[in-house]
């Protein structure tokens, strides 16, 4: 591939929405290879955070599957915008939860502190003697040069929104 090569760019412009389910998936497994051995349970921002990938997944899964029926205009460029979109509300959602990490402003009050529901089984296991370590979503469970896990996803995230932007500008419209 040359430099300047439009159809080259078009080409990978075309296949994002394989690529963003691959890094999607890729994160996914990151978060649960934490949560697995590492054995750091996901606060409720965290978890919020997955969603996200979840829903790129969905939404370019469902994009490849119109784009291979579609008769007349092919939507990859839509679907491109589409994930820019899902990485960017991921991204800030990441970007929310490092700074209640670093105290910058006050995270949910379910995940920071101030719950009052109450969940059933959690209590019994906690009479039953099961040592009980309840996330919070104030306080990183791992840092890594300077950040958390929250700030590595946020930067995952705006770079996926870059690349699915970049990726739309340059889907070629059109049968």
């Amino acid at each position: 591939m040359k430099i300047g090569d439009t159809t080259s760019v078009s080409r990978l412009a075309r296949h994002w929405p394989w690529a963003a389910v691959l890094a999607s998936l890729a994160l996914l497994a990151v978060a649960h290879a934490f949560e697995s051995f590492g054995h750091l349970m996901p606060c409720e921002l965290c978890l919020k955070q997955r969603t996200f990938y979840w829903i790129a997944i969905i939404v370019a899964g469902a994009g490849l599957v119109w784009r291979a029926v579609a008769r007349g205009r092919d939507p990859t460029r839509l679907i491109n915008v589409l994930l820019a979109l899902v990485f960017l509300a991921e991204a800030a959602v990441a970007v929310y939860h490092a700074g209640v990490e670093w105290k910058f402003w006050p995270g949910p009050l379910s995940c920071s502190g101030g719950a009052t529901r109450v969940d059933p089984a959690a209590l019994a296991r906690l009479l039953s003697g099961a040592k009980m370590g309840i996330p919070a979503c104030d306080k990183p469970a791992w840092v890594l040069l300077g950040l958390s896990m929250a700030g590595w996803n946020a930067l995952a995230a705006a770079g996926l929104t870059v690349l699915s932007g970049l990726a739309a500008l340059r889907a070629r419209p059109g049968p």
